[in-house]
């Protein structure tokens, strides 16, 4: 059971030491210097070595596969459209509490018959929710596949969500709740999100609240799986030593029988309401920033533009603009972030840092500054040219270094309608991207006013919203 990010604070509570920056300068070089050299050479051999094959089952069950037979294992991947956002009101935690039952017994199998099972297979399998989809993940010996592909089958056809294990996984994400709810981290992650989104679904927290957990019944964990589980939001990629052939009958036996459409609730899509200044106080020696500006969706024509604006920002390299001045000038905070997040139903660009509580109003200032700056000018050719070479050369680097990664990088190109090819033309499309065109997403996005948290003391010379 995982929650997809929701605004959560991920920065560090600790700054740095200033000569741990100074040290840092040159293991910053010698690493950006190998990295180029591997950024060069991993994207070409990637291409040659991997044929993505669409594959579809007499039921038409289509996946995406890749077969590899320099180990004797085979990775799956899938997703069915939903997740919390379909939690009925009042049941939030739904969704996020039946991915943790499909391993705790299906159709003749309890629990404990289901567990020894699948140890006995030399199988692994896992579910877990986001605000969009249920996902799967099941990986497994080659030579044992068929006793694996079975117990999926069950878990995804007859999970019996029986009353012992409800109770037992309800307990332990209950545990959770009641832990959290003394966390700023998690306070403050709850408050973005209902001051960000309202009162749409993606406001709620995907754990559920005491009293929302507590009333999730089996008669609603069968339903949620009714709902959602059905061939028409599902998609599929398998990567490992199985062939073709073989693969379609898997794919009918496991997703073949499910009904054809979902019936979800529909969800609308919003803007992030922006302009807004939150503070979560606490008395702590380390204080939490987080900022968001508007997203750009990923179908739009102006996304890679907006790609490379924001790895230019702070997208996580270390020549990124905020990198250098909030931590390489000033050793302000061990990190800072930005990320374009693209959702199903909202997108926003967000920065995140952590920094010395008595210097959080000069972080934040400066952090605001950049982002002026590169609203107002621009980036410079060579900092386009070099992101853009980062930008080709780290796609294998970040999602192709593991046969589970290549299964979830092929499903996420799935759910995005990206094309089977996807990633032939992806260099290209960073290649045309002009100067121009970044500045022009730099300015859309960055000229916005946007909403701000503060975790930690009271920041001194900011009202509070």
């Amino acid at each position: 059971m995982t929650n997809q990010f929701s605004g959560a604070l991920t920065s560090p509570r600790q700054a740095p030491p200033s000569p741990l920056v100074r040290e840092g300068k040159a293991l910053h070089a010698l690493a950006t210097f190998f990295l180029s050299v591997l950024f060069l050479v991993l994207p070409a051999l990637a291409a040659r070595a991997m044929e993505i094959q669409s594959v579809t089952s007499s039921k038409d069950v289509t996946a995406w596969l890749v077969e590899d037979y320099s180990v004797p294992v085979v990775a799956v991947r899938f997703v069915f459209g939903g997740g919390s956002t379909q939690d009925p009101v009042g049941k939030e935690g739904l969704a996020n509490l039946m991915t943790g039952l499909f391993d705790e017994g299906a159709g003749p199998l309890d629990s404990e018959a289901f567990q020894i099972k699948l140890d006995d297979a030399g199988a692994e399998m896992s579910f877990d929710e986001t605000r969009d989809g249920i996902y799967g993940s099941m990986r497994m010996l080659a030579e044992q596949r068929d006793e694996a592909f079975d117990l999926l089958r069950l878990a995804v056809n007859e999970p019996r969500f029986d009353q012992a294990p409800i109770d037992r996984i309800r307990a332990q994400v209950l545990s959770g709740i009641i832990a959290n709810e003394n966390d700023p981290d998690t306070v403050a992650q709850n408050r973005w999100a209902r001051a960000v989104y309202g009162d749409h679904p993606y406001s709620r927290s995907d754990q559920g609240t005491r009293q929302s957990i507590a009333a999730v019944t089996q008669a609603d964990l069968e339903a949620l799986h009714k709902a959602v589980f059905a061939r028409g939001g599902l998609h599929v990629a398998v990567v490992g030593a199985i062939d073709p052939e073989t693969l379609k009958k898997k794919l009918d036996m496991v997703f073949g029988d499910l009904p054809r459409d979902q019936a979800l609730a529909p969800v609308a899509d919003i803007e992030p309401k922006l302009a807004q200044h939150i503070e979560v106080n606490y008395d702590l020696p380390q204080t939490s920033l987080q900022l968001a500006w508007p997203g750009v969706k990923r179908k739009a024509t102006d996304f890679f533009p907006a790609v490379l604006m924001n790895e230019i920002l702070g997208g996580g390299t270390f020549t990124s603009r905020l990198f250098q001045e909030v931590r390489e000038k000033r050793g302000l905070a061990y990190s800072v972030n930005s990320s374009l997040v693209n959702q199903d139903h909202a997108n926003a660009l967000i920065v995140t840092t952590g920094t010395r509580s008595d210097r959080a109003a000069e972080t934040l200032a400066i952090v605001r500054d950049v982002a002026k700056r590169l609203a107002e000018d621009g980036p410079t050719e060579a900092e386009l040219a070099a992101t853009k070479k980062y930008l080709i050369g780290a796609y294998a680097i970040s999602n192709l270094d593991s046969s589970s990664s290549i299964a979830a990088t092929l499903v996420e190109l799935q759910i995005d309608d990206l094309g089977i090819d996807y990633m032939q033309r992806r260099a290209g499309y960073i290649n045309a991207v002009t100067i121009d065109q970044v500045k022009a997403a730099a300015k859309k996005l960055l000229t916005a006013e946007p909403t701000i948290m503060v975790v930690g003391p009271p920041l001194a010379g900011a009202g509070k919203g």
